[in-house]
């Protein structure tokens, strides 16, 4: 069993940055996918970034390309999230994911196991 702990989450104005993280523990294997996800209220959780174990793989929705940077550092069993150029319509709780399937290229796709319990981030305009 692993557990997922997000942190960084918080209040910021449009343009502003946060950093998310999600530190995992319990039976953690180095060589898993990580991801984020979030769901904004009265919507389904949609997909957000993923990142491969090793790092080399990365993908990102359309709607946070070039403003969201998906890392990892497998040392620390920590992913991250870094948001730089925030709008209102990223406000959502972000819950990080790990372990499951995930393929990148010509079709992407990341279904986890593990899910933490959400970190809220609301973008103010």
């Amino acid at each position: 069993q692993v557990q997922l702990v997000e942190s960084g989450g918080g209040s910021v104005q449009a343009g502003g940055s946060l950093r998310l993280s999600c530190a995992a523990s319990g039976h953690t294997f180095p060589r898993y996918p990580m991801g984020w996800f979030r769901q904004a209220p009265g919507k389904e959780r949609e997909f957000v970034a993923a990142i491969s174990w090793s790092g080399e793989d990365t993908d990102y929705a359309d709607s946070v390309k070039g403003r969201f940077t998906i890392s990892r550092d497998n040392a620390k069993h920590t992913q991250y999230l870094q948001m730089s150029s925030l709008k209102p319509e990223d406000t959502a709780v972000y819950y990080c994911a790990a372990d499951g399937e995930y393929r990148s290229g010509s079709v992407t796709y990341y279904y986890p196991t593990y899910w933490g319990q959400g970190t809220q981030v609301t973008v103010s305009s």
